[in-house]
């Protein structure tokens, strides 16, 4: 038996929202199996699962919410907790939005490794890819379909001479979240920054919490910390958004051109019909070998 897996102990930190630009604290707790991943205000004392169901917004970054209680910028820290395999986890944030930290999910691995992962008695669920599920939107694609392990691979294509058709693919069961994708910065352009900054947006993002590009160039002094960051960085979003199907996915991604919204469309998808997909125990045996070694690699 593969077992779930949850924190060893609490632990807490803080940082500034993106959007806000204001200071939050951030708690992440253990939780009971088969309770998976939920968030709460502490502020106002409500608490919202993190499943596809409670999406309230998807621009710029994905919104989780119930009632008048929303968090933003959730899928960095989604996309920590599912990389290190963390099945059930309770957060607590002291405002509208999970701070950005860096702008990737490598601090939320470092906070998660320090409280220790803990393993439970109960066995692993996932969810099967039975058949492709695709959406579509113009030029905007994005799938899933079975396969073994987990796999994504995504096309970044912007019209800037750094973007242009950047395709990177992350095989899982070969291939270290924490060293392939976690470090991966969120990215803007100059002037579009600039404008969401003069509408009350983005107030607290910077060269400290993002790779900025102006129309030519990388402005950050350190460069990047992967030739191919923004791409990565995709994969690392991807992954946060499709946790929000609530258990681990078997399957492979494929996006073109995609964000927030288009991941969200097709976890929705996905969760509308049951007949592509279905949840199974993980148990270490040789009939299933090659699924189990896909889940446990992108826990490293």
């Amino acid at each position: 038996m593969i077992p779930q897996r949850t924190l060893n102990h609490s632990i807490r930190c803080s940082g500034i929202g993106l959007h806000s630009g204001k200071k939050i604290q951030l708690v992440l707790h253990p939780a009971n199996e088969d309770s998976g991943i939920t968030f709460s205000r502490s502020d106002l004392g409500i608490t919202i699962p993190a499943k596809a169901e409670n999406v309230t917004d998807t621009r710029l970054c994905t919104t989780i919410g119930q009632g008048d209680a929303n968090i933003s910028t959730v899928e960095h820290l989604l996309s920590a907790l599912a990389g290190l395999g963390i099945d059930n986890a309770h957060i607590e944030v002291s405002g509208p939005e999970v701070p950005v930290m860096d702008g990737s999910s490598a601090p939320f691995v470092f906070l998660i490794q320090c409280a220790g992962i803990q393993e439970q008695k109960k066995a692993k669920k996932v969810m099967r890819i039975l058949k492709k599920i695709e959406v579509t939107e113009g030029d905007k694609r994005c799938s899933l379909h079975p396969s073994t392990g987990f796999k994504i691979s995504y096309l970044l294509d912007y019209d800037h001479p750094l973007l242009r058709e950047r395709k990177v693919s992350i095989d899982f069961s070969r291939q270290a979240y924490t060293r392939e994708v976690s470090r991966a910065r969120t990215f803007g352009f100059l002037h579009e920054i600039e404008s969401l900054q003069k509408i009350g947006l983005a107030l607290g993002g910077s060269l400290e919490n993002a790779v900025v590009l102006d129309q030519y160039r990388v402005m950050n002094e350190t460069g990047l910390r992967y030739e191919d960051e923004c791409v990565r960085h995709k994969i690392l979003d991807t992954l946060g958004d499709l946790s929000l199907a609530g258990l681990p996915i078997v399957g492979a991604f494929e996006g073109e051109r995609t964000g927030h919204e288009m991941n969200h469309k097709l976890v929705t998808a996905l969760l509308a019909d049951p007949s592509a997909w279905k949840i199974e125990e993980l148990q270490a045996n040789k009939n299933n070998e090659e699924t189990v070694s896909g889940q446990l690699a992108h826990q490293q």
